[in-house]
């Protein structure tokens, strides 16, 4: 376990991490054992429109010597473009409109991934208990990802990336839309929530469409805070445009893994955030939730 000056002064964070709580295949656990082999000091786990993992990361943290960013990858859509925010160090209580958009989200998103299960297996071998065989527990969020798990599990295609290339893509024809509020409401409701709002992966080259400037300068308006710039999804071109548009809207700029275990080849730490946007992002955030550092936990 390391020491605490050496976490305080820790130059590997990646901001962007998901658990089997959403669509990751790592317990909590587990991340934070294996951030902590990959060199990490800090990581944001963040799953998709879920706080369910959070009241494991403390004793995980202490366990891994890992300090961990609380937040949540929260799903918007534009016109039917899905869009990411990253919500960092947010208030999780369930009263908040955060809380109740995500919760909307949820409910429809099960009910998407139902419907589009129905349309797949009229030309494929896959039922929805297959697609429940994929989540880790009942209080998984239930999505695309684990729809292409149980196809590649029945040896429809090979991996992951292959179901929503193909089968899963969004201009496909078992694609079905589902609620999410728009990428300026989720970024209000994040900052209403004392949280600090990244947008995640704007430019992400396998996504059906980059998010338009136009929607990020609204996302501004509403109070984001930055953007992801470095992210495998996007590549140098991309990335020198992003730090050019964040520069010039006096935007911070992170980067991270979106580790997902083995359900995408990204390794954890293999684009990061610099410490210095790490300790703006906690000076902006406005709620009680803080940075849980692994000598903080107790029994």
């Amino acid at each position: 376990m390391r020491d605490r000056s050496a976490l305080e002064d820790a130059e590997r964070i990646d901001l962007h991490t998901h658990t089997s709580w959403s669509d990751g295949t790592c317990t909590v656990a587990e991340l934070l054992a294996r951030a902590a082999e990959a060199g990490l000091g800090t990581i944001a786990v963040t799953d998709h429109d879920t706080v369910g993992c959070w009241g494991e990361i403390p004793a995980a943290s202490a366990a891994s010597g890992v300090s961990v960013v609380p937040g949540i990858e929260v799903s918007a859509e534009h016109q039917g473009l899905s869009v990411h925010v990253l919500a960092l160090l947010v208030d999780p209580s369930p009263d908040t409109e955060l809380a109740h958009e995500m919760a909307r989200a949820r409910r429809s998103r099960v009910e998407r991934a139902q419907r589009m299960v129905e349309l797949i297996g009229r030309d494929h071998p896959i039922a929805w208990e297959d697609v429940r065989a994929q989540a880790a527990d009942g209080d998984t969020v239930i999505g695309r990802p684990h729809i292409a798990d149980a196809l590649v599990a029945h040896g429809v295609l090979p991996d992951r990336s292959a179901a929503f290339r193909e089968i899963l893509h969004p201009s496909g024809p078992y694609y079905v839309p589902y609620y999410a509020p728009s990428p300026a409401t989720a970024v209000w409701a994040i900052r209403e929530a004392g949280g600090v709002a990244i947008a995640a992966h704007p430019a992400s080259g396998t996504r059906d469409a980059e998010v338009p400037a136009s929607v990020l300068e609204d996302m501004i308006g509403a109070g984001l805070a930055g953007i992801e710039v470095d992210h495998r999804e996007q590549d140098e071109p991309e990335r020198r445009r992003l730090r050019e548009f964040a520069r010039s809207h006096g935007l911070l700029v992170t980067g991270g893994s979106d580790y997902h275990g083995a359900g995408k080849p990204n390794r954890l730490g293999e684009n990061l955030t610099q410490p210095d946007v790490l300790a703006a992002i906690i000076r902006r955030a406005t709620s009680s939730t803080e940075v849980i550092r692994p000598w903080t936990w107790s029994t």
